[in-house]
């Protein structure tokens, strides 16, 4: 085996190296998610990365293609603030 292990022994863990990657892959999650909070804010959250509507219901921003499979397309603003239908 690598390294001189025999197969039924487990690597060290460097602890230093562990942390330093947690605390990596935490900034990494945490700009990505202070970046979807900044969206929601504005962005209707049934419409998907390509503009089309994923809700299961009726709203006036769907545009619906001669495809009566594919998902609709959002017409709706993304300038609007949705937040004052969310929040309680």
């Amino acid at each position: 085996m690598a390294n001189g292990q025999a197969r039924d022994e487990k690597p060290e863990l460097d602890s230093v190296k562990a942390r330093a990657s947690l605390n990596r892959l935490f900034e990494i999650y945490s700009d990505i998610a202070q970046t979807a909070d900044e969206v929601m804010l504005t962005r209707c959250p049934y419409k998907d990365a390509a503009s089309r509507c994923t809700a299961k219901f009726g709203c006036r921003n769907q545009f619906f293609t001669a495809d009566p499979t594919s998902l609709p397309a959002c017409a709706g603003s993304d300038q609007i603030d949705y937040r004052e239908a969310w929040d309680k």
